[in-house]
């Protein structure tokens, strides 16, 4: 049965389920950091459809950005290293210090490759994606601390990647757009740089399940029980479920900076992120929310192959462009 109206992600899901992958919430950790994702299904049916490929597709997968370079952020904990994208030209270019969503637990650098050069290029800015470290091996708070570390790397040292540290913007899907509006969050509460921007797109911001887990709680690729699965190994408690960190809707936003919040509509995340939002305005946060028909979680990364995604693309890149030229 389809789950989407969306012939285009609707074809990628059905790629998807040919896999057969077990369900992730019955998979220790490690296995669950192997199995297959919605970026495995783009590029499988395109291998497969090199013909339709050259007519359907408006840019090829991957998408070339200008220069792809890593580099090892300083911490407590031996470092922390990134990715780089960057644009072609002669910078210096705005930065967007992004990290991967995964739940704390899998997903990787690879995984959220198709996000950060599509924003590369659409946005015109280096895009230094964080590889946080990640649970059980390191429980919270240590991929939010890392992404702290990141962001306030950025604002010291973005010279030295050819980044204007003058304008710095924060942005992540799922886990990686909740550590984004923590991040700043904690600069806040420290005294730390905060960014011009935040990128927040279909993130997770409560602790609490809402009612779009029960009306959407089947729709791959993140199904509702993955995430106590998620929590049981990054929390050390449920109390950790309470921290302002993670309970984004319930945390003091006031004083953050302007806000683009990506929903999708078949997502289990739907209602929190867009409750996140509500709660930016209410704060006082310039902050702006769009929710894409027919759009599961992890759709952002789609947009080579999706139109709808390719829309969510072109308004992200928007909100930065606007922010950085301003």
């Amino acid at each position: 049965m389809p789950i989407s109206s969306d012939s285009q992600l609707q074809a990628i899901l059905d790629q998807y389920a040919t896999y057969q992958a077990p369900p992730i919430a019955e998979q220790t950790p490690n296995n669950a950091r192997n199995e297959p994702t919605l970026k495995n299904a783009v590029e499988d049916m395109t291998a497969q459809h090199v013909a339709a490929r050259a007519t359907t597709l408006v840019k090829p997968m991957p998408e070339p950005v200008g220069s792809i370079t890593h580099v090892v952020i300083p911490s407590a904990e031996g470092g922390i290293l990134a990715r780089v994208y960057t644009p072609e030209g002669d910078g210096p270019f705005p930065v967007l210090v992004y990290y991967h969503g995964g739940g704390w637990v899998i997903a990787n650098l690879d995984v959220y490759d198709p996000s950060c050069r599509a924003l590369c290029n659409a946005a015109q800015c280096l895009v230094v994606s964080v590889a946080y470290r990640q649970a059980p091996e390191a429980k919270f708070p240590a991929a939010h601390d890392d992404a702290y570390t990141a962001l306030q790397w950025a604002f010291q040292n973005a010279a030295s990647i050819n980044g204007d540290p003058a304008r710095v913007a924060v942005g992540g899907e799922s886990a990686g757009g909740n550590m984004a509006v923590a991040s700043c969050l904690t600069a806040k509460q420290q005294g730390g740089q905060l960014p011009l921007f935040q990128l927040v797109i279909y993130p997770v911001a409560s602790f609490a399940p809402t009612a779009s887990y029960e009306e959407n709680g089947q729709n791959p690729p993140l199904v509702k029980e993955m995430m106590p699965w998620f929590w049981q190994h990054y929390l050390n408690t449920e109390t950790d479920g309470r921290d302002p960190r993670i309970d984004l809707v319930n945390a003091d936003l006031q004083g953050l900076p302007p806000a683009l919040v990506l929903t999708a509509e078949l997502d289990i995340l739907r209602d929190e992120g867009e409750l996140l939002a509500q709660r930016l305005h209410q704060a006082g946060v310039q902050t702006k929310q769009v929710r894409y028909p027919g759009m599961t979680h992890e759709f952002f990364g789609t947009a080579g192959v999706v139109d709808t995604a390719k829309e969510a693309l072109t308004e992200a890149a928007e909100g930065l462009k606007a922010v950085f030229n301003s």
